[in-house]
């Protein structure tokens, strides 16, 4: 049979049929060559009781279906019917024509089931922008008015919505209101929320017990089928991935995908565009098409979510920042502390002598030998702590650090006394070896704080992903969340998103990070607002702050979207380097932020730092041709000057080989985003000149020794 013979698209469309369980023999359910005055319908799709609920119009392969819209439009007005289904064996389009300009694409024809509930939501809904908003539920103006917004862009005849909500703001409260107004007003029935892990899943299956009674909710989990009864689906994508070919794309009247990993608009896309919902993504990243990220995990994150969700800057936004002006989320301090090795310009040597050969085995033996090959010492990358190296000193050196700073406070610029707020911490580790390491560590060190020596006064959590599962996390991250101990959980991958836990008074980062989302969703840990709590205070151990600019209007703060690339943990040896480590007093730093999260300064630096600041922020409008990566480069500039004003007469681009542009590649990275030396030298010739003003003296020409390149 020709494939472009109608014939040959109707055998198909009638596999369709019933691959949806329609009985295309029962004259009731399925009728063809329907007659009417004027014209015939290629199908009729009706109810079990025999009405009419929708036609289809068949095409030949060759013919594009959306060609018959006038004509199947024309029976459906005959028929008096609300939904017209165009295919011609290849596609299929839905159409709800009375409300909809255009037909969309659709993976399957409706069940029966399916088609029935909706047409039955048809002769009841309203607009919802009618419903009242349940403001026990959602009750904050900025809540309220995202819903509203929603709802205004459904009645437009939008289809796909994303929501940027900081951290904390309540993204959970608001996609409840939501989806009880969309039930109230008919206009949905059935609703599938997607999460990144089943832990998350029921998390929120308690929260909309608690918020939604009269809307059942369950987690499906993998191998289950849907619970047809219920009207949220609550699950993973992982959960879904061989059981959603098994229904139609009508099942589902609105899917929300809640901070799922980016691999959802990719490798697991297949399931969010089997559904006919209305598609909302709720994000606390900053989204937006002009953004750029160092990064190129969060590159592919946003544009992936962009592309996904067929816009260019979310459908509502509020942002941390916006969160800690109003007073719904708590601001934050930062204390910075490196040791020796961690703030080494360009790595660290080690020396032969320096190590105890005769305690090690065969196989670290063997693996140094390679390693020094030959040679007296060799040069550690700092980012391979944790991860290839470990330094067992280092590690006391932190816990030494962190206790010593709780309970006798650090001192700022002003020579004000500041103490962090005793409690909760979370301690983001690189791997299970790390984390195990460092609870033990805090463990005996906050020893004489413990009601027992049985008691765990830290703890730690591993990501379910493999051989180094933490077997019984979720059992521990209660007892963290519930109990007084343990105090500290350390964490790798468990807890640097959808854990909310209001009681986190300071995060200690032993990990670094270049994701702008993942680090700014694990500072999002600590903003939820709790009795006695002021602030919270983020401990910086490995730089990660000045790197992401947290000194700096750049940070938005607060997201949560990324889930961390998740791969499976391999077993792996650790080299330790058994070397004196400590924490360099030249990085002992304490950081006021504002509302903002831009830096307070010591009262008897304020005017002058405000005094460059401008004259910086002056220079940088004039740069009109800059590109998102050297403005972030320049904003961490600034940062810097402002930060040393007391200290500085100059910038010189010999500082790229100091810390904290070293985090971000050091002076070889520079040449590279500022397209080349001659540029580079340029550039920062011109900022000195803005900024350092000298009456009387000469412009420099750079050709001095101060100004050559760094070798």
């Amino acid at each position: 049979m020709a494939k472009s013979n109608e014939a040959f698209s109707r055998a198909i469309i009638d596999a369709q049929l019933k691959a949806q369980g329609w009985n295309i023999h029962d004259s009731v359910s399925v009728r063809f060559e329907y007659v009417l005055d004027n014209g015939r319908a290629d199908y009729a799709l009706c109810d079990r009781h025999g009405r009419a609920l929708a036609v289809i119009e068949a095409k030949r392969y060759a013919i594009s279906p959306g060609d018959a819209t006038e004509q199947a439009k024309g029976y459906a007005q005959q028929l008096n019917v609300p939904y017209i289904f165009l295919a011609n064996g290849q596609e299929i389009l839905f159409w709800e024509w009375q409300r909809e300009a255009f037909p969309h694409p659709v993976k399957t024809f409706f069940s029966q089931g399916d088609l029935e509930r909706r047409f039955a939501t048809t002769q009841v809904r309203q607009d919802p922008s009618t419903i009242e908003i349940d403001k026990r539920i959602a009750g904050r103006d900025y809540q309220m008015d995202c819903i509203d917004t929603l709802c205004k862009e459904i009645g437009l005849g939008r289809r796909k919505m994303l929501v940027e909500m900081a951290t904390g703001t309540g993204k959970t409260r608001t996609a409840a209101a939501f989806i009880k107004r969309l039930f109230q007003a008919n206009a949905a029935t059935r609703v599938l929320f997607l999460v990144d892990r089943i832990p998350l899943a029921k998390q929120t299956e308690d929260a909309f017990a608690e918020y939604l009674p009269d809307y059942p909710a369950y987690v499906l989990r993998a191998g289950r089928r849907f619970q047809d009864e219920k009207q949220i689906t609550i699950t993973t994508l992982q959960s879904m991935i061989n059981l959603y070919g098994d229904y139609s794309s009508g099942y589902f009247d609105l899917i929300i995908s809640d901070e799922c990993h980016r691999s959802i608009y990719g490798k697991w896309s297949g399931v969010l565009k089997h559904f006919d919902g209305i598609q909302l993504g709720l994000t606390a990243t900053p989204c937006s098409a002009g953004e750029d990220f160092d990064d190129p995990e969060d590159k592919l994150f946003v544009r992936d979510t962009m592309r996904f969700f067929e816009v260019d800057k979310p459908t509502f936004s509020y942002k941390l920042k916006d969160a800690i002006r109003d007073g719904y989320l708590v601001p934050y301090h930062i204390y910075k502390a490196l040791t020796v090795k961690t703030a080494a310009e360009g790595g660290f040597e080690v020396k032969r002598e320096e190590l105890d050969w005769s305690a090690m085995d065969e196989t670290n033996r063997a693996e140094f030998e390679q390693l020094f090959a030959g040679n007296p010492s060799i040069t550690i990358d700092p980012s391979a702590l944790e991860r290839r190296f470990t330094i067992p000193e280092r590690n006391r050196a932190i816990v030494r650090e962190y206790r010593e700073i709780l309970e006798n406070g650090y001192r700022d610029g002003k020579g004000i006394l500041r103490k962090p707020l005793i409690g909760k911490t979370i301690v983001f580790a690189v791997n299970k070896r790390h984390a195990e390491t460092l609870a033990n560590m805090f463990d005996q060190a906050f020893a004489d704080k413990k009601e027992s020596p049985e008691v765990r006064y830290a703890d730690y959590v591993v990501s379910g992903m493999g051989s180094d599962d933490t077997l019984d996390g979720m059992s521990k991250i209660k007892r963290f969340k519930k109990e007084p101990y343990p105090k500290i959980l350390v964490s790798v991958n468990m807890l640097d998103t959808g854990f909310d836990c209001p009681a986190i008074v300071n995060l200690i980062f032993a990990r670094f990070t270049r994701s702008s989302i993942l680090y700014q969703q694990m500072r999002g840990r600590g903003t939820r607002k709790a009795a006695n709590k002021p602030s919270f205070t983020l401990f910086d151990f490995v730089g990660v702050c000045d790197y992401h600019g947290d000194d700096d209007e750049m940070a938005e703060g607060g997201l949560v979207i990324e889930t961390p690339k998740k791969k499976r943990y391999e077993a792996r040896r650790l080299l330790a380097l058994d070397i004196n480590d400590h924490i360099d007093p030249t990085t002992r730093e304490w950081i006021t932020l504002d509302e903002n999260g831009n830096m307070v300064f010591p009262e008897i630096s304020e005017q002058k730092a405000a005094e460059l600041g401008a004259r910086f922020e002056s220079w940088l409008l004039r740069q009109t041709e800059l590109s998102p990566n050297e403005t972030t480069w320049l904003r961490v500039v600034g940062s810097q000057l402002r930060a040393n004003v007391d200290t500085w007469q100059e910038f010189t681009p010999r500082y790229f080989a100091f810390h904290p542009f070293t985090l971000m590649g050091g002076y070889p990275a520079a040449v590279q985003v500022f397209g080349g030396e001659e540029r580079l030298y340029a550039l920062f010739l011109d900022l000195n000149d803005a900024i350092f003003p000298k009456p009387g003296t000469a412009k420099q020409s750079g050709t001095g020794d101060h100004y050559s390149p760094l070798h």
